[in-house]
């Protein structure tokens, strides 16, 4: 889908609305240059914008592909392609959304591919278009538009990350178990959202080098040094997810010999009372066979104190000795 297209000279928009590809291809030849952009275009329509500026299959080819690293890759003598990666913090759901856009640069047009919803161009658009001094140095102008836009997104997705981490931490660090697949999921992110970072500092240092614009240099520059911190950051709350998934899984750790204490406690227990009932058992069968020597000789209440309760005092006391016995000798 055709987002907008419009033709440029010396920094200022001309006309306006929006306007036909092959009336956008026609005014490149006249000067200025043309900048088409798209989100998510059928096969259909790239092989359309493919047809009427020239670009190379491979790189169509590459704009329909999502990538997991961000590139720059050099097509014909005059077309780059930039491919870059978005990232959008989602609060509701504690994520992070990934988007992609690749940027066909030529002297003569600047042609932007979004991929997923976290790769908004239009405030880039607007913000330029409000800085003609800037535009006016042709299409590197818009490479850096978007470029700054870019890493200035990441901002918020390392707070978001940061606040998620600081979260795990104290509950782990403060003696209680915390989810263990959370922890995966923000270590994944995190992870993601590193290998999104981190080639895209080749990205702009090349971009710096090959700029053709001096006065974009210290813009470059700028962009250049956040992205550095960013990578930083992102890189150090990757390293911290590892020690505190170790944290955490040492935390359940102890909590699982706590519990395996608690259970053994609870099986002497019931050991010793089985113990203490087992002769107890024994002697109550015994006696209650009704045997005819038992039956004739249990005539009082002397024999029943005899042969009945001393039956099951004696077992007892003799239990009772061997368990001091034991325990001494442990």
């Amino acid at each position: 889908m055709i987002v907008d297209c419009a033709h440029y000279v010396d920094g200022r928009r001309q006309g306006e609305g929006q306007l036909l590809l092959d009336e956008a291809a026609a005014l490149c030849e006249t000067g200025g240059f043309a900048w088409l952009g798209l989100f998510e275009p059928g096969p259909d329509e790239l092989r359309q914008v493919r047809d009427v500026f020239g670009l190379h299959e491979l790189a169509v080819e590459d704009a329909q592909t999502f990538h997991m690293r961000p590139k720059f890759e050099t097509y014909n003598e005059d077309v780059r392609l930039v491919i870059l990666r978005t990232a959008r913090y989602d609060d509701a759901a504690e994520e992070v959304d990934f988007g992609e856009i690749s940027v066909f640069l030529a002297p003569t047009f600047v042609i932007t591919v979004r991929q997923g919803v976290a790769s908004e161009l239009h405030d880039a658009r607007l913000r330029l278009e409000q800085r003609p001094e800037l535009l006016a140095a042709g299409t590197s102008a818009v490479l850096w538009a978007i470029l700054d836009q870019v890493v200035d997104g990441y901002a918020p997705v390392v707070a978001g990350l940061e606040h998620d981490i600081d979260e795990i931490e104290a509950t782990v660090f403060s003696g209680s178990a915390a989810p263990t697949e959370r922890i995966y999921s923000l270590r994944r992110e995190a992870t993601d959202f590193y290998r999104a970072v981190h080639p895209l500092l080749n990205v702009v240092s090349t971009v710096e080098r090959g700029s053709l614009a001096p006065a974009l240099q210290p813009y470059l520059r700028d962009v250049q040094d956040h992205l550095t911190l960013i990578n930083e950051e992102v890189a150090a709350q990757r390293d911290l997810l590892g020690t505190v998934l170790e944290a955490n899984l040492s935390v359940l750790s102890v909590e699982q010999t706590r519990v395996g204490v608690r259970q053994n406690a609870t099986m002497e227990r019931l050991t010793v009372l089985a113990t203490v009932f087992l002769p107890l058992t024994f002697i109550t069968g015994f006696f209650g066979q009704n045997f005819s020597w038992l039956v004739e000789h249990m005539t009082g209440v002397v024999p029943f104190i005899v042969y009945g309760i001393g039956g099951l005092v004696i077992p007892l006391v003799l239990l009772m000795w061997w368990l001091r016995r034991e325990g001494r000798g442990s």
